[in-house]
């Protein structure tokens, strides 16, 4: 079974960009890449061939991920969502309760998190952890060395 996925007018188009480049340019150099090898004679002992073969094979899973992500993305309009809680597309100042680290995220679906630019993915455990808290709560995430505390300071949408 699918898993929807909620997008940005900018994520979605981002997806939407990317599987019309596999599909419009490199699916066909992938063609191409297999006739040319094929064209140099024996197939049984072709390299070439082989490896263009495994390539255009690896390219039609990826775009067949894609299209099921792309089938399954929901855009989200942000100026309908609650403030009062974290939820997709929050952006979210935390406080680390061991450390008194802040941190500012935003929740994002899988295929647009970025942690150079804050966006982690809310099937990450802290995403998971931040879901449905509010401003004063105590999130306590699960990692693998352990439990931290997060105190959520703020939420916007930005």
């Amino acid at each position: 079974m699918s898993k929807v996925s909620y997008y940005t007018a900018e994520g979605l188009k981002k997806l939407r960009e990317e599987l019309n480049q596999l599909k419009d340019v490199e699916r066909p150099k992938a063609s191409q890449a297999i006739a040319d090898a094929r064209d140099k004679g024996d197939l049984s002992e072709n390299a070439e061939y082989d490896a263009a073969k495994e390539a255009q094979g690896l390219l039609e899973l990826r775009i067949s991920k894609l299209e099921e992500t792309f089938a399954n993305a929901r855009l989200i309009d942000e100026s309908q969502l609650d403030n009062s809680k974290v939820l997709v597309h929050s952006t979210v100042k935390i406080k680390n309760q061991s450390n008194g680290m802040q941190m500012t995220y935003k929740l994002v679906a899988q295929s647009e998190a970025d942690l150079k630019t804050g966006k982690i993915s809310v099937d990450s455990p802290i995403g998971k952890g931040l879901l449905g808290k509010k401003i004063g709560e105590i999130a306590e995430i699960q990692v693998p060395n352990g439990t931290i505390q997060f105190e959520i300071l703020e939420i916007s949408r930005s």
